[in-house]
Order: structure tokens, then C-alpha cells, then sequence
């Protein structure tokens, strides 16, 4: 069965979101494709719904998308596949969403193989963007959000650039540029208006590890590999293993433990099993990281024909 290919739009309050996804929207529609809409609100109504008309538009509302409703996302991502009903899906996370957050759902072992994640667009309002770093006119808080959606994002879209001078410009484009890798684009633009095949483009490393063989996509410095049916070991080594692991994040996976089938989740250096079962008929470890060194991986993870 075919992946469903899946964009992510994130951004600080006012960065222009949803002006860019009505864009898209309109132009995947123009184009022939169907597409679905996940909206994320914090509060209990989105008015917004109205820009995308003879849309099939799900909204997740009264909550923030990473976190307090992630079930409700993952039940939502699921009906659109079970329904088979749209070529492309496009997910805008709140104002103070972590796209993390949503990618780490995307990625599950649940859903990764239903999925796949073409590019995480991130947007910036250029006219403020320096306020929001100002410990003066900022909390840290927000300054940390700000940093979040920029690292995860595939290509930033520096927006607002009308609104903007030219040194505050340079001085944006500093800060950002020290933040992502030089592999990350910053297009410029006013009022989101970005190519269309600029925007479409697949911009996420995946790569699948088997005993047969590797698949590359793409090569970006965040990305993700999936190890089939990886070897068996106990939980201690593992996390030994994955700590090893120069560029990881995070990982995840649902791995046959003395016998049961149990979902583990690795971050900050640490391996955790679910105490409940989950029911899956195979074994499956996703890593999540930076420039992660796939032939090593395979070693250590893939069962070899000895």
C-alpha cells in the first residue's frame, strides 16, 4: 500500500501559517490532487475553517497538537488512511506547537509505514523575529519555542520581508543560519507567496535498513532510519548501544522482550518499555538523529546470513 505523503506548516502566532497553507491547499486542488487538512486550535473553535472550502478539513481543537491531544492526532491520522480518501495531507500545528512533537507521532511504529513525511516547512515573521530573541521583550519560553520549530524545520520560509529593513534582514537571516545546518534553504517572501514546486519539494531524510537491503531517499542532516526486524537484545543493552550512537535524538520501536511484544521509547540517553502489550506481529526500531551513520547502524541492528 502507498505512503501518504505528508507536509507539516509550523510557525510562531501570526507568521503567516495559514496563508501559506490556504496556498497550497489551493494549488495541490488546481492541480488534480485531493487533499486533507489537519487543523490544530488551543482553544474551542477555529475560525479559519471557512479559507478552505470543499476541503476535507479535520480539526483538533481545545489543545495543543504535541501534546494534550497527540491521541486524538493519531486516531485522525489513521481515519484519513483507513478512508484511502486523499493523494497529500497537510498538518498546521498551533502558534506554540513543537514540530518534534508532531513528527514523533508521524514516525511511530504505528504509522510510520502508512506515512511518509515529505518536508517539515517552517515560517518566520521577519518584522519580529528579533523582538521574539530580546530578553527584554521576550520570556524564555518563547525563545525556546522560536528555536524548536526553526531546528526542525526541512526549509524555512522567511516571511514578511515587506515589513522588514534590510540590516534587520541580515541580522535574521545571522541569527537563523546559526541555528540550522547550511543543507536547510531560507527562501524570502511576502505574504507567503513561495513556488509551488519550491514548497512541494521532498526535503526529509528516510532510509530503511533490512537484511536484503537500504533504501535512500534523500540525504538531509536530520533524518530517520528504520531497522526491520532488528536484532533481539535485552533493554540494558540496547540503551547502551544507542547512546553509542553519535547523532541520535531519539528512538522508538516495538521490540519482542522475554517473550511479549512491548513499545520502547529512548531519549536523553535513556530506555523506557511500556508496561502493557501492544499487539504488533513484528519487530520494527525507528531512529531519529542527525547525520546518523547508517552502515554502523546496520551493523550493529541488522540480522546478518551467517
Amino acid at each position: 500500500m502507498k505512503k501518504l505523503p505528508v507536509y507539516t506548516v509550523s510557525g510562531f502566532l501570526g507568521s503567516g501559517k495559514t496563508t501559506l497553507l490556504v496556498k497550497m491547499a489551493h494549488e495541490l486542488k488546481n492541480r488534480g490532487q485531493k487533499v486533507g487538512i489537519i487543523l490544530n486550535e488551543l482553544g474551542d473553535e477555529n475560525v479559519e475553517k471557512h479559507l478552505f472550502k470543499n476541503q476535507q478539513v479535520h480539526e483538533l481543537l481545545n489543545g495543543c497538537i504535541c501534546c494534550t491531544i497527540q491521541d486524538d492526532l493519531v486516531k485522525t491520522l489513521k481515519a484519513f488512511k483507513s478512508e484511502q480518501s486523499v493523494d497529500v495531507l497537510l498538518i498546521e500545528g498551533t502558534g506554540v506547537a513543537n514540530p518534534l512533537e508532531i513528527k514523533d507521532v508521524l514516525l511511530s511504529p504505528s504509522l510510520i509505514d502508512d506515512f511518509e513525511l515529505i518536508s517539515m516547512i517552517g515560517i518566520v515573521d521577519s518584522s519580529h523575529y528579533l523582538d521574539y530573541q530580546s530578553m527584554f521583550s521576550s520570556s524564555k519560553e518563547i525563545r525556546s519555542l522560536l528555536k524548536e520549530q526553526i531546528i526542525s524545520s526541512d526549509f524555512i520560509i522567511l516571511n514578511k520581508i515587506d515589513l522588514a529593513g534590510e540590516k534587520e534582514l541580515e541580522k535574521v537571516k545571522k541569527k537563523i543560519r546559526s541555528t540550522v545546518t547550511d543543507d536547510v534553504e531560507i527562501y524570502d517572501a511576502a505574504y507567503g507567496e513561495v513556488p509551488f514546486e519550491k514548497l512541494m519539494e521532498n526535503r526529509h531524510a528516510a532510509l530503511t535498513l533490512s537484511e536484503e537491503q537500504g533504501h535512500h531517499h534523500h540525504h538531509h542532516s536530520i533524518g530517520t532510519i528504520k531497522i526491520e526486524n532488528p536484532q533481539i537484545m535485552d533493554l540494558s543493552e540496547l540503551e547502551s548501544l544507542l547512546r553509542d550512537i553519535e547523532g541520535l535524538i531519539r528512538a522508538k520501536g516495538h521490540l519482542l522482550v522475554e517473550g511479549t511484544m512491548r513499545e520502547m521509547q529512548y531519549a536523553a540517553g535513556k530506555a523506557v518499555l511500556s508496561e502493557e502489550v501492544i499487539e504488533s506481529e513484528k519487530t520494527v526500531l525507528i531512529l531519529i538523529g542527525q547525520n546518523l551513520p547508517a552502515d554502523k547502524i546496520k551493523q550493529i541492528f541488522v540480522k546478518s546470513h551467517t
